[in-house]
């Protein structure tokens, strides 16, 4: 078997799902009416790697954007608010940002700033000016650990207006096709409130935990060779971690569905399964009482002599 196949989606990709997982008529045609209008070009979002699975918030997502509003994805840890975020981007054909927001973050890192070019100083645009006037899609990553003061300079964008002004170099207009999408996620330490003046220019949509169905649907496709008996069980291996993280038996630095299949796809080039999921998973901690109870689930689901061979249709 080829472990280096090539993973990820493309566009045509993407209505089909959608159509398998019987997302609206309606919401797939609004999709393919703004298609047209804003045709995608070189500059749309690549593809992501994984689809997001769950009807009802893909179209609850889509209705948002197709109504021209700004989406705020919130949810705890693992709830696919990125996976989603990047994969509206991919299906409406937009180029896409991405800004990491942090509590040192600052209007200039959003903005942009002046920069010496040609001997004289010139405004060099940041990500978000770039994306309103390109059309584009723009993820603004862990809102909430922002400070307000640099969030501020948001709003003019983000609401009715949906324009800014540069003191010193005018006015900039947003794109009818640009979109603002914002995660974020209470449990972070450094993450806060959102003021009221900010989170009313999104429309809010609360992540639920990926269902069981949905995870193996996700292992399915990124694992098409992994024996369905040992997706069950790394789906239930999954739960069962994640049961433990809601009673406060273990703290989420464990729930880590990507060092989950970062630990597949090791298993899958070779490597064991206890070191795998060790390194994906347990290695997350680095208390030593958590790290003891995470073996602990594993080794309820797997056996020490289980191996690649076993794991996939070689």
């Amino acid at each position: 078997m080829n472990t280096n196949r090539k993973r990820g989606n493309t566009v045509t990709d993407y209505f089909t799902y959608l159509e398998e997982e019987h997302i609206s008529p309606g919401v797939l045609k609004g999709i393919r009416d703004y298609r047209k209008q804003f045709p995608p070009d070189e500059t749309a979002a690549a593809p992501p790697r994984y689809f997001y699975y769950g009807k009802e918030v893909w179209e609850q997502a889509a209705h948002a954007l197709l109504a021209g509003e700004n989406l705020l994805l919130a949810g705890a840890k693992a709830t696919g608010k990125n996976v989603l975020a990047e994969n509206l981007a991919a299906v409406f054909g937009r180029p896409l940002w991405n800004v990491s927001l942090h509590i040192n973050a600052d209007a200039s890192s959003l903005l942009g700033t002046d920069t010496f070019q040609n001997g004289e100083v010139v405004f060099r645009p940041g990500p978000v000016c770039q994306c309103a006037s390109a059309g584009g899609f723009c993820i603004l990553d862990e809102i909430n650990m922002a400070r307000n003061e640099t969030l501020a300079v948001l709003h003019s964008l983000l609401d009715f207006r949906k324009s800014i002004q540069i003191p010193g170099y005018g006015q900039i207009k947003i794109h009818e096709a640009s979109r603002f999408i914002a995660t974020m996620n209470y449990g972070y330490a450094g993450t806060r409130e959102l003021n009221e003046a900010l989170s009313s220019r999104f429309m809010v949509l609360q992540m639920p935990e990926i269902e069981s169905e949905n995870l193996e649907k996700l292992l399915e496709k990124e694992f098409p060779s992994l024996r369905k008996e040992y997706r069950k069980q790394f789906t239930a291996l999954f739960l069962d971690i994640r049961s433990k993280c809601r009673s406060g038996e273990l703290t989420e630095k464990v729930l880590d569905l990507r060092g989950l299949i970062g630990a597949l796809r090791m298993i899958e080039g070779g490597l064991e399964v206890y070191p795998a999921l060790h390194m994906g998973i347990t290695g997350k901690t680095p208390d030593p009482y958590e790290q003891s109870l995470v073996r602990d689930i594993i080794s309820s689901r797997f056996s020490v002599k289980t191996d690649r061979g076993k794991l996939f249709y070689l």
